[in-house]
């Protein structure tokens, strides 16, 4: 069982930075070695989507709309993930969710689908 827990989001003006952090209970890389973690979001009346992910061996990938001005990041010794984000928009506004996978190597997907435990999910509110 992995339990995953974000914290850090909150509401910040069009340009300013927020950075998000997912502790992850029962998931370490040294346990599950192949596997991939994310952050997601869901807008109102919009789907959810990939933001950003990263595998173990430390690759990542990045969604168009926020490549340049998020950075996602880990402290393995901590079972932490970290969302960077800097020069936020309004349209950023969303609940984010921190994803991990145990279902084996998926790489640094953006996928939902490849994920198997979410965490509750941060608000993040960027104004214009």
């Amino acid at each position: 069982q992995v339990l995953l827990v974000e914290s850090g989001g909150g509401s910040v003006q069009a340009g300013g930075s927020l950075r998000l952090s997912c502790a992850a209970f029962g998931h370490t890389y040294s346990t599950y070695s192949t596997n991939s973690m994310g952050w997601f979001r869901q807008a109102p009346g919009k789907e959810r989507e990939g933001v950003a992910a990263i595998d173990s061996n430390g690759s990542t990938s990045y969604a168009d709309s926020v490549k340049g001005r998020f950075t996602i990041s880990q402290d393995n010794a901590k079972n932490t993930l970290y969302l960077q984000m800097n020069s936020l928009k309004p349209e950023d506004t969303a609940m984010y969710y921190c994803a991990a996978t145990t279902l084996g190597y998926v790489g640094p997907s953006l996928g939902s689908s490849e994920y198997n435990y979410w965490g509750q999910g941060t608000q993040v509110t960027v104004s214009s």
